[in-house]
């Protein structure tokens, strides 16, 4: 039997963060290292390769040198940039007024978190015609220059943020940060058909490869990869994990970087939610990043690596460095490069466990899904019961409650009824009273002394008023 001791899934916040010790988070896509240290490290690199010829004294160029050299040529890049899109400065005649610009950067500041109409709106404004020109000429350029290597493309979408961010630079972070969420969403939503899983790199390939992958991996349980599940009591019959499973599906019919990555977010959020009702501590870094796992074994979402390379390519750096998103993304990139690499002791099984389940030829659809059959059916029936039980008692309660009722009905009745009687009987005694009375009046009164007979008839004290005279 095998007994070696499960590696399982374990994370620190520390290994999530770029490798420079820079304070963003990295990304497996870029060897571990941030959006802006892979792309510090990558340019230089490609210098010596480009450029191998000695100088004028015979001495060969040093690397500071070709570092100092693409630095140089990346700044000449961003003006040229800046100049094809934004105008020269010293042009007189492209210069606004500076109260035309003031009045479209307040324009700006007053829109609301989340208001794209309200961004193109203002876009659309004859004080912001600049802006939009400025768009609509990068966009047409993309557009005619989209047979480009897919990184080339990459920096110059990502130059164009940059010179765009600059024309706010009076702006707050958050503001700045706002205004450039919405130009992504301008600019990506009309070059994602150009752009997306583009012809030059092998996405294509690899999002087959990846799909291969995650289906031949669908007998991998929760239990293998120690998801704390709900309890079933506490649970429906679905998949409590089916609306994370919905979110990270709808990340392929997005087309913006920044709305995949709202996927991405509500994904994570539903998985945090299952968690927190499965224990009653919070969920931790190694639970979220099984569960993420999971939901992506269990939804195999359509181009999974071309999106999250198209995010990584056009996205914001900020989106992807720091904050809520770039969290949720690092931990997606880390779930896609542990599955890529899975194997035996990262589920507590033996190489040759591992092996006989990726060749079909154990399959824990067997005996464990019987199994499993079972015990939901067992648990099925004594929930049935303990319902039947509770039905039962319920039903005992009401007839015993209205049998009661009944009686103190009729008792009730019964008093009315008596109550009634003695009442009419004191009606009926008043009315013949009544009746002797009007008779007696009306009759004559008698011969003899008429003084006397009045005194008794009309005041009853007169006898004793003659007895003691």
């Amino acid at each position: 039997m095998w007994t070696d001791k499960q590696r399982g899934i374990r994370v620190s916040q520390e290994e999530l963060l770029c490798k420079n010790a820079c304070g963003y988070y990295g990304n497996p896509a870029w060897q571990g290292l941030c959006s802006k240290c892979w792309r510090e490290r990558a340019r230089p690199a490609e210098a010596p390769r480009q450029d191998t010829r000695p100088r004028n004294d015979g001495t060969p160029l040093t690397f500071s040198k070709f570092e100092e050299k693409k630095n140089i040529e990346k700044g000449h890049r961003i003006n040229t940039m800046r100049r094809l899109f934004w105008g020269s400065p010293s042009s007189p005649k492209r210069q606004e007024s500076s109260e035309t610009q003031t009045n479209v950067l307040k324009a700006y500041q007053t829109l609301e978190p989340g208001d794209f109409p309200g961004f193109l709106k203002i876009l659309r404004s004859s004080s912001s015609q600049r802006l939009q020109s400025r768009c609509t000429a990068f966009l047409n350029t993309m557009e005619a220059y989209h047979d480009l290597p897919i990184q080339k493309q990459s920096d110059l979408v990502q130059d164009f943020y940059q010179s765009f961010a600059e024309h706010f630079s009076s702006f707050t972070e958050a503001q700045v940060t706002q205004i450039m969420e919405h130009v992504e969403k301008l600019i990506m939503t009309r070059l994602h058909k150009w752009v997306f899983c583009h012809d030059s790199c092998d996405d294509e390939q690899k999002d087959l490869a990846l799909q291969r992958r995650i289906r031949s991996l669908n007998w991998v349980t929760p239990q293998m990869l120690s998801v704390p599940f709900p309890d079933k009591k506490t649970t429906v019959t679905s998949d409590p994990f089916l609306s994370a499973i919905t979110a990270i599906i709808e990340m392929d019919a997005k087309r913006a970087p920044q709305d995949k990555l709202a996927c991405v977010s509500k994904c994570s959020q539903h998985v945090f939610e299952v968690l927190s009702t499965s224990t009653s501590e919070p969920a931790n870094a190694d639970d979220f990043l099984s569960g993420l796992i999971y939901v992506v074994l269990k939804a195999n979402p359509p181009r999974l690596h071309s999106n999250m390379q198209y995010v990584i390519r056009f996205g914001l750096p900020h989106s992807l460095m720091a904050g809520e998103s770039g969290y949720y993304f690092t931990n997606l990139s880390c779930a896609v490069a542990f599955i890529e690499k899975l194997d035996g002791p990262a589920l507590n099984l033996s190489p040759e466990e591992f092996e006989g389940y990726m060749l079909h030829q154990r399959a824990p659809s067997a005996k464990k899904k019987r199994q499993q059959i079972a015990s939901d059916t067992q648990h099925l029936l004594e929930e049935l019961k303990d319902r039947q039980e509770k039905l039962d008692q319920g039903m005992d309660a009401l007839n015993t409650q209205l049998q009661k009722w009944v009686k103190a009905v009729h008792s009730r009745v019964d008093e009315v009824t008596a109550e009634f009687a003695l009442v009419q009987k004191e009606i009926t005694a008043q009315a013949e009273i009544s009746q002797v009375v009007s008779s007696s009046s009306t009759e004559a009164p008698p011969q003899g002394d008429d003084k006397d007979s009045v005194l008794v008839l009309t005041d009853p004290d007169a006898g004793e008023k003659d007895s003691n005279c």
